[in-house]
């Protein structure tokens, strides 16, 4: 049995991920990464990048893509609770514009491996939240997208009452400006 146990999502090259946990009275040890093992459930993705963010309940990021310089992305969560999403914005796959959403906390220690093509975006259900990344690209700030997080074609099925509800969600002011998947594709 490999270290890594994938789990398909229902869209092509997006999978979750868990890692074999060894623990004992001390506490536990896990590799989170390993490009030999990650090669053996078919990820063989490059990583050049890693990112930590923190962010307290209530804070919905993205949904974010990369125009120019797509990046795939293995995400985990080291401190606290997130409701992860990724949606499908290859406009050839049989899923484009569907989502899929996974919780990844520093308890279950899950990650989630998002292919080049998706945007993707998280909302803090726990007090506070440590978010770390791998990415396959730099990050080029002048090569920000997005699609905005409530997108009435996509409908994506926050937790909004686990996150303190919605009234109390915490953007960033570009979050709340991003247009929706038909605007951006009808280039309108």
């Amino acid at each position: 049995m490999g270290k890594f146990l994938k789990t398909e999502t229902g869209i092509e090259g997006l999978v979750v991920i868990e890692p074999t946990v060894f623990g004992d009275a001390r506490g536990y040890f896990m590799e989170t990464y390993n490009e030999r093992d990650f090669a053996e459930i078919g990820i063989t993705t490059k990583f050049v990048q890693d990112n930590q963010s923190c962010s307290k309940k209530g804070v919905l990021r993205g949904l974010h893509f990369q125009l120019n310089f797509p990046q795939s992305k293995l995400v985990r969560v080291v401190n606290g609770c997130v409701y992860d999403v990724a949606v499908d914005l290859r406009i050839n796959s049989s899923t484009f514009g569907k989502y899929y959403g996974v919780i990844l906390s520093a308890e279950n220690k899950k990650q989630f491996f998002i292919p080049k093509g998706f945007a993707h975006g998280f909302l803090v259900l726990s007090d506070v939240a440590e978010f770390v990344y791998k990415c396959d690209d730099f990050y080029h700030p002048n090569d920000e997208g997005g699609l905005i997080w409530n997108d009435p074609d996509i409908v994506i099925d926050w937790p909004f009452t686990e996150a303190g509800g919605k009234e109390n969600l915490i953007f960033s002011e570009k979050d709340q400006k991003w247009p929706s998947l038909q605007k951006l594709f009808d280039g309108e």
